[in-house]
């Protein structure tokens, strides 16, 4: 299984063939020494593994590789920041959508992408230098490797693509020559290089993990991303066809229940199809660096957790259900649902007697449910503070309790726990949305089914608790019944929800917000759906009657969409780079 290391390794391979030879009279000098072993079979494939590695970047709040929570999920209505007020006030403005060029989180998250790119490159550069060398690796594996490669590039310069709206994209030196990568212009945003890179990946890559080794990329891996990148573009006919090669021909299916893409003991399952690996180990806690930021900070499940990436209560509330069993698409019709909000652990509350989909507590802890085996939550107690980030916190980062001793030498802080970045649900939904395009409704009405399918047969939490004041300190539980009053099923023919083009887009959407609520996609998906100001402007009114933080605001879309360009790199690569036409008015 391919774990994510360093190139250190390379290192450690030049240290030990210039230190274990005795005739250094033919002994390579070090720099041509560093060139032959990282360009040996053994250094190539090193630097590769270094750009895997990279996928999960190296800053945990404005970086925020892989998972996109600051950027996907903060700046939607799905969570808050969270933790204390005047914990880490830079996140404050990407939340109130008042990002300056000099913003230390967009400068990390372009630096992290750029990095990205450049080990992918390096990576291309090494293979090129084996190929011509003495010992060139053999095929197929070099074009493996090169399509692997690729296919990183690409990626890192999809993500650089979701936060800023027109990017340079950087290929090898040889590839852009005569043009060097410095003089290289942020004219569009990459559609098309992104997609090149794709397709290579996709034309030489195998269909199942390249050496056996499950966090290397497949085919279809490939294929999910450039379908992601058509929906971007609103390529509908372009996205169909990847997505129904992945449906009818990766082999993919549905896990058992919604927790398995979540929890550690289903990792890699037969839902996953580009899943970011992360252990912990004696030498090395390589977690995806979400993880200890957004984990309670108080309580047994703490972890030495700050607190971070609270769900709101507009989220909470989006999983009601009617009786029968479906979801409310109209949040005007949608019912306030009961918190604790401003209530300490020592006061009463009644959790809600509401019809929910079992997902809810799948997704967000919350006061009176079971928190992944670490116990009842007691509400305010484990929460660090309410009035500014609200009374939830979010599930699918922290491993169960039972799953401790899985992370040898590590915490909940630095779990091993994976991180699917795309799984067939995703795919599913996609197509349903190309369906609903397409004006083929009933298709779209069993893809969604399929989703509800699942949710409907997966395990409950469970573990009815009756203990309403301090419910975390010997409650009063009955674990044979579920903690809510869960309910979910499927849409039945001749629906109304599938009866036109215009209400089967809000089912589908809605069951997308369902399936990946606070998994790092909600703002960019009502970006790309055109839906982003008419949404969020309608969650700042609602939020500000439950939280004051978003007073004031307005989001726009014509400026907000996007993110300015590090002040810095403008500067560095005067004339060459240019800033977000929303951002001009900043001075330089």
């Amino acid at each position: 299984m391919l774990r994510p290391v360093s190139c250190s390794f390379v290192m450690m391979m030049i240290i030990t063939i210039c230190s274990c030879t005795e005739d250094f009279l033919i002994r390579e000098p070090p720099g041509a020494a560093a060139g032959s072993v990282i360009t040996s079979p053994q250094g190539v494939e090193a630097v590769l593994t270094g750009t895997y590695s990279f996928i999960k970047g190296s800053d945990m709040f404005g970086g925020a590789m892989g998972t996109d929570w600051t950027y996907g999920s903060i700046t939607s209505d799905d969570c808050y920041k969270g933790t204390s007020a005047g914990d880490e006030s830079t996140f404050q403005l990407i939340e109130r959508y008042e990002t300056g060029v000099t913003d230390p989180y967009i400068r990390a998250r372009w630096r992290d992408c750029y990095e990205g790119v450049a080990r992918a490159n390096s990576t291309l550069e090494c293979l090129a230098g084996n190929q011509n060398g003495d010992r060139p690796i053999p095929e197929p594996r070099a074009t493996q490797i090169e399509a692997e490669a690729k296919f990183l590039r690409a990626w890192f310069h999809f993500q650089a693509n979701k936060v800023f709206e027109k990017i340079p994209y950087i290929r090898t030196k040889a590839e852009l020559a005569p043009v060097l990568p410095e003089y290289v212009p942020n004219s569009d945003p990459g559609w098309n290089q992104i997609e090149d890179d794709l397709q290579f990946a996709i034309d030489n890559l195998p269909p199942t993990h390249p050496l056996g080794e499950v966090g290397r990329i497949h085919k279809y891996a490939a294929e999910a991303v450039k379908a992601h990148a058509h929906m971007y573009q609103k390529e509908f006919n372009e996205a169909k066809a990847l997505l129904d090669d992945i449906i009818n021909n990766g082999g993919f299916s549905l896990a058992g229940n919604f927790y398995d893409n979540y929890d550690m003991t289903h990792e890699n399952n037969s839902e996953s199809i580009f899943e970011i690996q992360a252990s912990t180990t004696s030498t090395t806690r390589s977690s995806v660096l979400i993880s200890g930021v957004v984990f309670h900070q108080k309580g047994p499940a703490s972890c030495g957790g700050w607190g971070f990436f609270q769900p709101s209560q507009c989220l909470f509330e989006a999983f009601q259900v009617t009786a029968d069993g479906l979801p409310v698409l109209d949040i005007a019709e949608r019912e306030s649902l009961a918190n604790d909000m401003g209530l300490g652990s020592n006061k009463t509350f009644v959790p809600t007697g509401h019809l929910l989909d079992l997902r809810v507590d799948w997704t967000i802890a919350r006061r009176g449910v079971d928190f992944l085996g670490w116990g009842i939550h007691p509400g305010d107690d484990w929460i660090r503070e309410q009035n500014n980030g609200g009374p939830y916190m979010t599930k699918k980062y922290m491993h169960f309790k039972s799953e401790q001793s899985l992370n040898l030498f590590g915490t909940g802080f630095s779990n091993g726990k994976n991180y699917r970045m795309y799984r067939l649900a995703n795919v599913l939904l996609w197509r349903a949305e190309v369906a609903v395009e397409d004006g083929d409704l009933e298709l779209a009405r069993n893809l969604v089914n399929q989703i509800r399918n699942r949710a409907k047969n997966s395990s409950p939490v469970m573990g009815l608790c009756t203990s309403y004041v301090n419910p975390g300190t010997n409650p009063v539980v009955d674990w044979s019944k579920p903690a809510a009053n869960y309910k979910v099923e499927p849409y039945p023919q001749g629906h109304p929800a599938f009866s036109s083009i215009t209400e089967a887009r809000k089912a589908v959407r809605m069951e997308t917000r369902l399936e990946f609520a606070t998994e790092g996609h909600r703002f960019l998906d009502l970006r790309r759906w055109g839906i982003d100001e008419e949404v969020l402007n309608d969650y700042i009114q609602r939020d500000t009657k439950f939280r004051a933080f978003m007073k004031g605001v307005v989001y726009n879309h014509k400026d907000d969409d996007y993110w300015p360009l590090p002040k810095d790199q403008v500067l560095l690569q005067k004339g060459i780079l240019k800033q977000d036409s929303s951002y001009l008015n900043y001075k330089y």
